[in-house]
């Protein structure tokens, strides 16, 4: 049995962003793509979804139903928080938590967002492979998707694009 891959898979502008300092996607909804991006080729692949407590209130502010309910999901929190229906929220030791998870029967991993826990996941090298999809904006400042001190060598696996969005797909090399 080969381990799970923990894979993050997330829209960036060109200029490393993931949202504006207001939290705002606007700018990345006005950018012409090709059917879904290919999100729905990549959600097959998964069963399980990480994402830091801050991706996750936003998705529970601008989403009509959680998005994920087909899929185990995990929200890292340094606050004490209560399950809900289809979350579980986890504050214990990160690194162990998510060698655990690799080990268990199932399809891959992915991490969802965002930045503070990425560059947490990078720092402990938890992240096998990263699938960018890139949007011919720049944002000049907002949320960076990687923050400093992340040097992480990567190797490039396919390249693809869906109308102006480009898709790039990296393994991280060890």
């Amino acid at each position: 049995m080969s381990e799970r891959k923990l894979v993050l898979f997330i829209a960036t502008s060109l200029d490393g962003y993931i949202a504006t300092k207001e939290d705002s996607l606007d700018w990345l909804y006005s950018v012409e793509g090709e059917g879904d991006n290919g999100y729905s080729e990549f959600y097959e692949t998964v069963d399980t979804v990480l994402m830091g407590k801050r991706t996750y209130d936003w998705i529970m502010d601008h989403a009509e139903q959680f998005p994920y309910q087909n899929k185990m999901c995990y929200v890292f929190t340094r606050s004490e928080m209560k399950n809900a229906e289809d979350v579980q929220f986890v504050r214990n030791d990160i690194v162990s938590f998510i060698n655990k998870l690799k080990l268990q029967e199932g399809k891959d991993i992915w991490m969802a967002g965002g930045g503070e826990l990425l560059s947490a996941f990078m720092q402990e090298q938890l992240v096998d492979e990263l699938i960018l999809t890139v949007a011919p904006v720049l944002l000049g400042s907002g949320i960076p998707l990687f923050k400093e001190g992340n040097q992480t060598k990567l190797t490039l696996k396919r390249k693809r694009s869906f109308n102006q969005f480009v898709e790039l797909h990296y393994e991280v090399r060890v």
